[in-house]
């Protein structure tokens, strides 16, 4: 079951990488009848071609406007590829005036939670960075996997996702089974931390 926070707008601009989460995404609005257009980067990696015949495919199919950037080049010595990737991206998102939604669901949240608690700053995952939104926090990984199976979503999984080249492929590959088997309920506590997070921040606007 996919569950959103808060509402979301009748126009939006969805980041879509080509991946479970984001198409059950696409899916989703677009069940929702919302004005949708999709903004799709092409990181020109191995994995990347796959990904963007398969949202090209699924936009030309349903009509969806597309746009995709391409995000060349490399960071300089000593930055992460992560966070250049990250950067480059929001650089764009923060081009639009009409919200911009990403697919980050509670899975994220965990391992954002663990890899900013490594660093000695445990943080939230935020619902909104500017024009950005994130209403999928709620939303297990595993539960948007099961939309994009119920409705014949397809999609393409990022091989680097189960790598051991990024911190965070590291957090969810061997970190977050061992944080599940010492604290069962894990999920279900970040579920109510982004809850509290967002009604705070609500209440502050």
């Amino acid at each position: 079951m996919i569950k959103v926070l808060g509402r979301i707008p009748n126009r939006v601009v969805l980041a879509c990488s080509g991946g479970p989460d984001s198409m059950a995404a696409a899916s989703f609005i677009l069940n929702s009848r919302r004005d949708m257009s999709i903004l799709h980067f092409d990181h020109h990696t191995d994995h990347s071609k796959d990904a963007r015949a398969l949202v090209e495919r699924f936009c030309e199919n349903y009509k969806i406007p597309l746009r995709v950037v391409d995000i060349e080049g490399s960071p300089e010595k000593g930055e992460s590829c992560e966070k250049w990737w990250r950067d480059k991206r929001y650089n764009v998102f923060h081009e639009y005036s009409a919200p911009v939604i990403t697919a980050h669901n509670l899975d994220d949240v965990a391992e954002w939670w663990l890899f900013t608690s490594l660093r000695g700053n445990p943080r939230v995952m935020p619902y909104r960075n500017k024009n950005v939104f994130r209403p999928f926090l709620i939303t297990k990984k595993l539960d948007l996997e099961n939309w994009c199976e119920k409705n014949n979503v397809p999609f393409v999984i990022d091989p680097t996702n189960s790598g051991d080249r990024f911190a965070r492929s590291l957090i969810r590959k061997n970190i977050i089974p061992e944080a599940l088997r010492v604290a069962p309920g894990f999920l279900k506590t970040m579920s109510n931390k982004v809850k509290k997070d967002y009604s705070e921040n609500q209440n502050e606007n």
